[in-house]
């Protein structure tokens, strides 16, 4: 049986593969085993993005907690690094966010975050999983009034734009900006902030209705914000994901700025201040081969970690890095949050322009971005860690791995949140990496289904 959890919680489409049964099971057991050591009745901070889908799991989720005899505060629409952030603030035993990020509407995910606001590690996750799969024996389940109960609270997300405006207190007046709140918890708190900081902002898909998360908009769907940046002679485009741990830009020509390219600027910008820590920033192995040369060329140390911006966190606590983050634009500033947040990202970013006065387009600069094909085989969920396991598909990886050693490179690695086999090449030939990567992607697939 493949594993529950996957790289950012568990994820599946909702009241199909994550019922509200399952949401109510993640609640006992998750509340069990992140509080079970505490002398007090331990309290859990929950929050969602805006899918329809939201209230039926948060509710479900909340029944479990209380059910253990834990008590629940439902902060209701919000960003997943606000929960990170107030789980801190208020001191509460645990975090949960509802939320598949960047999926389409009728997919719903659950991802806990421990008392100090950070994601779980594969170890507790795998205790959480092991007491639903026991049926919850060893659990006791109170009566009466050792029953847990929920607290309502409205005030959470002005909390959360306090903090980043806060945290990067930077005046925006000069500066216009076309905002893309993809439909989701990003829509009141990223305007909001911006505009508070003098910003002449722009905001687009900022209505959601619960089944317009993502939907052709977002850091996954540039093409309008694109144009739309162009069309307002705007400074810059931001656009989130649905629950705005992640941020992509679009300078004033409309390029694409992504995750490394925010992370080159940045991270260059508080090397010249003093304020990169050991002048490191952390990134994955799908980092663009260009920003592991820009480092190289900067003076600045490149640490890598498989996939998954969990693996990033763990490994700028573990070196005390102040920056680390991913292509997809999943952000870290470990000494203002614990986990990706698209706002801060969104304020640093906006901090390297108003201080150097340089256009976007300008800073980018600062890294060529070599060509990459990344291509999706889709395939049965259960089997996308074992596509090594099929000789067909091992040979055609070796053969790959060979023709661009030296000259680019070759990685596979299965989804962590849905059920895909991602194949990227990097390379000089645009056209040739496309190419052998559609190639690959069709053969993994056509055997694996």
């Amino acid at each position: 049986m493949s594993r529950l959890f996957g790289t950012d919680g568990v994820r599946g489409v909702a009241n199909d593969e994550l019922t509200p049964l399952l949401a109510m099971q993640l609640g006992q057991a998750g509340a069990y085993v992140l509080t079970r050591e505490n002398m007090h009745r331990p309290t859990i901070m929950v929050g969602c993005d805006t899918r329809i889908s939201g209230d039926m799991l948060a509710n479900a989720l909340m029944a479990g907690i209380c059910s253990v005899g834990a008590n629940a505060v439902y902060v209701g629409v919000i960003p997943t690094p606000a929960v990170a952030y107030l789980t801190r603030k208020y001191k509460v035993d645990a975090g949960v966010v509802i939320s598949a990020s960047h999926n389409p509407v009728e997919f719903n995910g659950i991802k806990f975050f421990d008392g100090e606001g950070y994601k779980l590690p594969d170890a507790l996750e795998d205790e959480i999983e092991a007491f639903i799969n026991n049926g919850m024996s060893g659990i006791r389940f109170p009566i009466g009034p050792n029953v847990g109960k929920i607290k309502y609270r409205t005030d959470a997300r002005e909390e959360y734009i306090n903090h980043s405006i806060r945290s990067v207190n930077v005046d925006l007046s000069k500066l216009k900006i076309v905002v893309d709140c993809a439909e989701g918890a990003s829509f009141y708190t990223s305007v909001e902030a911006l505009r508070e900081l003098g910003g002449n902002v722009v905001a687009i898909h900022n209505m959601p209705d619960g089944t317009n998360i993502n939907a052709n908009c977002g850091s996954t769907h540039m093409e309008e914000l694109k144009a739309r940046v162009v069309y307002e002679n705007a400074d810059i485009g931001l656009a989130f994901d649905g629950d705005a741990d992640r941020l992509m830009a679009v300078d004033e020509k409309g390029k694409v700025v992504d995750g490394d390219q925010i992370m080159a600027i940045i991270g260059n910008h508080m090397k010249e201040k003093g304020e990169l820590t050991d002048n490191t920033i952390v990134a994955t192995v799908m980092s663009n081969l260009g920003f592991f040369l820009m480092g190289k060329e900067n003076g600045i140390h490149m640490e890598q970690t498989k996939v998954g911006d969990r693996y990033v966190l763990e490994r700028m606590k573990e070196i005390g890095a102040s920056l680390g983050g991913e292509q997809s634009g999943h952000i870290i500033f470990l000494k203002e949050n614990t986990t990706g947040d698209g706002l801060l990202s969104a304020l640093h970013l906006l901090q390297v322009m108003a201080e150097t006065g340089k256009k976007l387009s300008e800073l980018a600069s600062i890294m060529e971005v070599l060509p990459q094909a990344l291509v999706n085989a889709r395939v049965p969920n259960h089997k996308k860690e074992k596509y090594m396991e099929y000789p067909e598909i091992e040979e055609a990886i070796r053969r790959l791995t060979d023709k661009f050693a030296g000259e680019g490179r070759v990685l596979i690695r299965p989804s962590g949140t849905e059920p895909l086999v991602r194949v990227m090449i990097e390379g000089k030939d645009q056209q040739m990496i496309e190419n052998d990567a559609r190639k690959l992607a069709e053969l993994i697939q056509n055997i694996m289904l």
